[in-house]
């Protein structure tokens, strides 16, 4: 009872600090909503940002993926700082210096309508189908698991899977869809908090239990009985081969903690770019930090259930009930289903937000006033959630989640972050290039990994088999060599798909060079530490993958 009642206590005390926080936010105007009246600080975008990034299937999946092959996957994490520095220092100015609301607004400016409207479609596209139902799969499994709804409630487990997906659904669509972002990023700011310090907790009594309570002795036994795992260079099997973070895995990064609207929405609403700046600054730092959380455990996980699991994901769950006290496990269930509820409720808020600014205002009714866009998009929230919560308990394989996800999101990843990258460093590529460039990125990456992978990867295995191989883990070797890894394929089109926009800029140029204007909504004076910021933050990760290696 007192892990229930702890759970429900922490969950109503961020709720009324949100609701406090928020009261007097101007909810009927576009950037009070939307991007929380620009008055965003350094603490709350960093906060939100690694709470929005940080859910059950980064934390299930990742520690999952640590169980089976070690350090190597941190490249998903430590890397991720290197993005935010990059996005700090170019992206986040340029942003704040147009005024933006969402990124496809800047598509809008730089080639035309048409542009932004065919990246909104895929943004919502990939939250909608992909990203929303997920979220709500993989924490209802995660909350399920740990409270035993089943055998709490006496039902099914199939019944306390949808009573938990409605649950983590209802909740987070009345913080995101009638909150706005500033209720999203205060309540995100605080999980923050619980998450660091309990996502600490686990690792902590992990190396207590394997050390017999002591956390140096738990260490030695972990690196002295299994080396391997400790060893961040990942071979041509792996699910991360070394060369791969120096193609598509930094190209991810960008997109993600860039251009993604999700994501940069926080920074978007930042009051000034000192703030911004700063945010994105502490956010990276705590980033390197992030495998202690999201990778340690699942190592920790081998070596207790001396890699025994038959599902590699079932390691996190199962860790935490081994070694975590029961006076402690409400309140990790609450900061677990706070971290739920940030990715649900932030990616829902900017599918309203960009069905508000650049579907709704663009197509539908242009002379809409701020107040009308605002309750529209909150209609058109309160629809997604509600299909989001219908079709989550259908997703059939939560296994593979994470490296699932990673793959799918190329299909519209790579293609918007092309020709961002293109808008900003060309003045002269045309609007075709970029509507050819992110339709022909889309098709030609499903058409690479949904259609010539399994032909080449099954023919290979087919062969194999045919000349008497049987070793899984030969049959593996052979899979990744038959096929280049996604990353490496995401990549190629990038490069691809650059050379068809620039081909095009210069044979058919737009009339006039596009030129950026300052809209002074807010300051964006830089902060003056965070060129040294950036640089330190750097050498940390690259001294990191030196010392593992």
């Amino acid at each position: 009872m007192i892990e229930i009642l702890s759970f429900i206590g922490f969950t109503l005390l961020v709720a009324i600090i949100a609701y406090y926080a928020t009261r007097n936010t101007d909810e009927n105007s576009s950037d009070g909503y939307f991007l929380g009246g620009r008055s965003l600080t350094a603490g709350v975008i960093a906060g939100s940002l690694l709470l929005t990034n940080l859910s059950t299937e980064q934390i299930v999946g990742l520690n999952g993926q640590a169980y089976t092959e070690g350090l190597l996957v941190m490249a998903w994490e430590t890397l991720a700082a290197i993005a935010m520095v990059v996005t700090a220092i170019f992206l986040l100015p340029r942003y704040l210096k147009g005024g933006l609301t969402t990124v496809p607004q800047f598509l809008a400016r730089r080639f035309d309508v048409s542009t932004k409207t065919i990246t909104s479609s895929l943004f919502l596209t990939g939250y909608v189908v992909v990203l929303l139902p997920i979220i709500l799969y993989s924490g209802s499994v995660a909350i399920s698991g740990m409270f035993n709804i089943p055998e709490l409630l006496n039902v099914s487990n199939t019944q306390a899977l949808w009573i938990c997906v409605w649950g983590i659904g209802i909740v987070g669509s009345i913080y995101a869809v009638f909150g706005g972002l500033k209720a999203v990023a205060v309540s995100d700011s605080i999980n923050a908090i619980g998450l660091l310090i309990g996502g600490l907790l686990i690792p902590v009594f992990g190396l207590l239990y394997i050390g017999d309570n002591s956390i140096l002795d738990g260490i030695s036994i972990l690196t002295n009985e299994h080396p391997e795992k400790f060893d961040s260079v990942g071979g041509p099997a792996s699910s991360i081969p070394i060369a791969t973070i120096f193609t598509g895995m930094m190209l991810v990064q960008l997109f993600y903690w860039g251009t993604n609207q999700q994501i940069i929405q926080r920074a978007l609403g930042a009051k000034n770019l000192k703030e911004g700046q700063k945010g994105l600054m502490l956010g990276a730092f705590i980033k390197i930090l992030g495998p202690i959380i999201v990778v340690l455990p699942g190592i920790i996980a081998y070596h207790i259930f001396q890699g025994n699991l038959e599902n590699q994901d079932l390691a996190y769950p199962l860790l935490v009930n081994k070694v975590l006290p029961p006076s402690l496990l409400g309140f990790f269930a609450a900061v677990l289903f706070g971290a739920i509820l940030s990715s649900f409720n932030s990616v829902l808020n900017s599918s309203i937000t960009l069905f508000g600014i650049d579907i709704y205002k663009q197509h539908i009714n242009q002379d809409a006033n701020e107040r009308i866009v605002v309750k529209y998009g909150k209609m058109f929230g309160v629809v997604l959630a509600i299909f989001a919560m219908f079709i989550a308990p259908f997703i059939a394989n939560a296994s593979s989640l994470f490296a699932y996800l990673q793959e799918v999101n190329g299909i519209y990843s790579i293609p918007i972050l092309t020709i961002i990258v293109v808008g900003y460093l060309t003045k002269r590529v045309p609007a075709i290039a970029a509507k050819i460039g992110v339709i022909s990125g889309s098709v030609l990456y499903i058409i690479s990994q949904f259609l010539l992978k399994g032909h080449f990867v099954d023919t290979a295995l087919d062969k194999a088999r045919h000349t008497g191989i049987t070793n899984k883990e030969t049959l593996k070797l052979i899979e990744a060599e038959a096929y280049p890894h996604f990353l490496h394929v995401m990549a190629i089109l990038f490069v691809v798909n650059i050379v068809i926009m620039l081909v095009i800029g210069k044979f058919w140029p737009r009339p006039e060079p596009f030129a950026q204007e300052y809209t002074k909504q807010v300051d964006i004076s830089p902060w003056k530490y965070v060129k040294s910021a950036g640089v330190l933050i750097i050498v940390i990760v690259i001294g990191l993958y030196f010392y593992f290696s």
